[in-house]
């Protein structure tokens, strides 16, 4: 965890790995103000993550691909990828399988649950 010294206006002016003479707020790596502090908070992080998100996809499918061709082995990958992308087929198989509810579970009689349409006879 940093320890966090500011100036006069409450912005962080240096961060140090140990409490020091007017560093002492603890602050989470994590923290908005840290990030921006060593410049990885940048415009724009939020849709970089979901396009990161989507290449994610875009290689796992590839992936697929390459094992599906036998021009790799799921085994060539190491045992740390091997899990991960079983991990990952895992969660989205199960993800797959949950109902579609479009409503929600309403108790009003006017509106149906998506995966009952016994009340549509």
């Amino acid at each position: 965890m940093p320890f966090a010294s500011r100036d006069a206006l409450g912005r962080i002016e240096s961060l140090h790995r140990h409490p020091e003479p007017g560093a002492t707020e603890e602050l989470d790596p994590h923290h908005p103000e840290v990030l921006e502090f060593v410049g990885t908070a940048a415009a724009g992080t939020e849709e970089f993550q979901r396009l990161d998100a989507g290449f994610v996809r875009v290689i796992e499918d590839l992936i697929d691909v390459l094992i599906i061709r036998n021009l790799i082995s799921i085994t060539d990958l190491p045992i740390d990828a091997q899990n991960k992308l079983f991990a990952r087929k895992s969660f989205r198989e199960s993800a797959a399988r949950q109902p579609l509810r479009l409503f929600g579970d309403s108790q009003s009689p006017d509106v149906l649950d998506a995966t009952d349409f016994s009340a549509l006879r």
